[in-house]
């Protein structure tokens, strides 16, 4: 589906295409917004270690966040054991504004909340510009 997509030259957001595609289950869940010159992206990874567990990436305009999640209970022969939990790889591809320097990306982790601050320019103000036609 998402080959039809892209030769159809159509952009389509990344839940929409993993949706089509049947691949909900390793989506994380993202929320994102501006605060001030920051776009904020908060990843939800509850019960992760932040330095084995997750990483982020930036390249260009792509921002990729990728987090494991690994059983580790020890109550999986206990009667009546039932678990709902997700466990595996969860990750998430975000196409940002504009190209960012890596260096200047922050991320943090406080309870369960993977947090990223990446330098957002202003909104550009779309100029319009006659262009001038020449005769040839």
């Amino acid at each position: 589906m998402s080959n039809i997509l892209r030769r159809a030259g159509v952009d389509v957001p990344e839940p929409v295409r993993r949706f089509l595609e049947g691949d909900l289950e390793s989506w994380l869940r993202i929320e994102e917004y501006r605060d001030g010159g920051s776009l904020v992206i908060k990843a939800q990874a509850p019960g992760i270690d932040p330095d084995t567990d997750a990483d982020v990436a930036v390249t260009g305009n792509q921002l990729q966040i990728t987090v494991r999640h690994e059983e580790k209970t020890q109550h999986k022969d206990m009667e009546g054991y039932r678990s709902e939990f997700r466990y595996g790889t969860l990750s998430r591809t975000l196409t940002l504004p504009a190209t960012v320097d890596p260096g200047e990306v922050k991320a943090s982790y406080t309870d369960g909340i993977l947090e990223i601050r990446v330098p957002a320019p202003e909104r550009e103000t779309r100029e319009t510009r006659k262009v001038p036609i020449v005769r040839t």
